[in-house]
């Protein structure tokens, strides 16, 4: 029997890049696979059914069953709809997948309100919307006496794990995804439905013209490398692992650790006493994850 033989999957965002390395693998190995895509722009405008339809045609030219989903994931009915389609389609559902997101980056202090407001939208409600539908599914079928075993995949980033300038709408929503993935861990796991989040490190249209790469670098930052521990979480030998947070490219599979407690110091209910102890404890605080506090206080 294939890793995921049987099991049915929403993918959403598909169509391209990282997605449709998602779709491709989860289908290879024996999933049933609905594939969303809106076919918007890399900036969110436009609507394209063909990237989702070429993906859908390329798995079932392979023997695999594949359907088109053009639900926008941030509208609480489309999204509804999404896991409405795959119950309706392939008899149920197993694995949510949440990687749809788009780009709008500009320093804080020139980030128009629309461009906020969109980022956040897309991917912050379009993680929430799939999750809280597909989590009632699962809940019904756990309330009628059925076994669940369910996967939910989520996507963070590391800019808003390490704070990426220029990125303030995308980093916080990518931030508040990861902290989104362990609140939903703790509550579905009586479900039976494990959620963990993936800070992909790949080639996609997103990340197109931010560097040149070496031929090896390109070659450790193919889709592929992310979908293959993709498809191994969402596979029923992955029931034990939930709540984490996972680095993941050509280079290796990494599990990132959450905030911890510093140092602390006694509590004032007088500010002018404060200064020397709030000093000493940043004295012996670490940085920042991935973050010097130099390049910013002493530029």
């Amino acid at each position: 029997m294939s890793l995921l033989e049987g099991r049915v999957a929403i993918v959403t965002g598909s169509g391209r890049g990282v997605g449709r390395a998602y779709a491709l693998m989860l289908a290879q190995h024996g999933a049933k696979v609905l594939v969303n895509d809106l076919g918007s722009s890399a900036g969110g405008t436009g609507a394209d059914q063909s990237p989702a339809q070429e993906v859908v045609a390329t798995i079932q030219a392979a023997g695999g069953q594949a359907a088109v989903n053009t639900s926008d994931v941030a509208d609480w009915k489309g999204a509804a709809q999404m896991v409405e389609q795959a119950v309706d389609t392939f008899g149920g559902l197993d694995i949510l997948i949440n990687n749809a997101g788009i780009l709008r980056d500009r320093m804080l202090v020139n980030m128009t309100e629309e461009e906020w407001d969109t980022v956040v939208r897309v991917h912050m409600k379009g993680t929430f919307a799939p999750l809280h539908h597909a989590a009632n599914y699962w809940r019904a079928q756990s309330k009628a006496g059925k076994p669940v075993d369910a996967r939910i995949i989520n996507t963070t980033s590391h800019s808003g794990l390490f704070a990426n300038i220029g990125q303030t709408n995308y980093a916080a929503a990518k931030a508040g995804i990861a902290t989104m993935t362990i609140v939903a861990a703790r509550e579905l796991a009586r479900l039976g439905v494990t959620v963990n989040a993936i800070a992909p490190r790949a080639n996609t249209r997103l990340t197109e013209g931010l560097r040149e790469w070496t031929p090896e670098q390109i070659e450790r930052r193919k889709p592929e490398w992310i979908a293959a521990l993709v498809a191994w979480l969402c596979s029923s030998e992955a029931k034990h692992i939930s709540g984490r947070v996972f680095e993941a490219w050509g280079y290796g599979y990494g599990i990132m650790e959450s905030w911890q407690h510093g140092p602390h110091t006694e509590a004032s209910l007088d500010p002018t006493e404060l200064g020397p102890r709030i000093t000493e404890i940043a004295k012996y605080a670490r940085a920042n994850a991935g973050v010097d506090p130099n390049t910013w206080l002493n530029p």
